[in-house]
């Protein structure tokens, strides 16, 4: 009887295991799903900023400084690699902000802000910005829940031991990124 006892509570204990396993596998692809959507959405933007920039340049000529700038930090974005959540949360956190001047800069342009093509870039940009917001979110969703099954007991045996590690956060970690952007003439 005793034996049965025990191979119950062993067998119980295995299956609670394969449970947990089950539930830390599924965060985690859950977590590099959620990454790969951002990823698509960042990927879109990069692709969107050159012809944003083209279409501004004519109106703005005098503002190269600002599109250099632009430039630079699209390639720095894309330079990086993308399991690398922190770094490129930064990267585009920058890119953001410069894009935001850039979209401001019309304000001083009148025939720019009548340009057919650049209303359809803005429209574009904004909606993708929509995206990225959204897909963030999701990731962190998705980082939250793994991070706390890797976190909590018993599942922090079970992560242990399957070498299941945390994820970082995508978030901006400069305040400056977060800030409206400003732009003087």
């Amino acid at each position: 009887m005793l034996t049965w006892i025990v191979l119950i509570v062993v067998a119980a204990a295995l299956v609670y295991a394969i449970v947990i396993y089950n539930q830390l596998v599924r965060s985690r692809q859950m977590s590099h799903e959620a990454w790969s959507g951002i990823d698509v959405q960042l990927k879109r933007r990069s692709d969107l900023v050159p012809n944003l920039v083209e279409s501004v340049k004519g109106y703005a000529s005098h503002e190269r400084a600002l599109f250099q700038r632009v430039a630079e930090l699209r390639t720095a974005a894309q330079a990086l690699p993308a399991e690398d959540v922190a770094a490129r949360a930064q990267a585009e956190g920058a890119l953001a902000v410069a894009l935001g001047r850039v979209m401001a800069l019309a304000e001083n342009y009148p025939e720019l802000k009548a340009s057919a093509n650049f209303l359809e870039l803005q429209q574009e940009l904004s909606t993708l910005e929509s995206e990225i917001q959204m897909a963030r979110r999701y990731y962190n969703g998705a980082v939250r829940n793994l991070n706390t099954l890797v976190q909590s007991f018993p599942s922090n045996l079970i992560a242990g031991m399957f070498r299941f590690e945390q994820r970082s956060f995508f978030e901006l970690s400069d305040a400056a990124d977060r800030a409206v952007p400003q732009v003087a003439m």
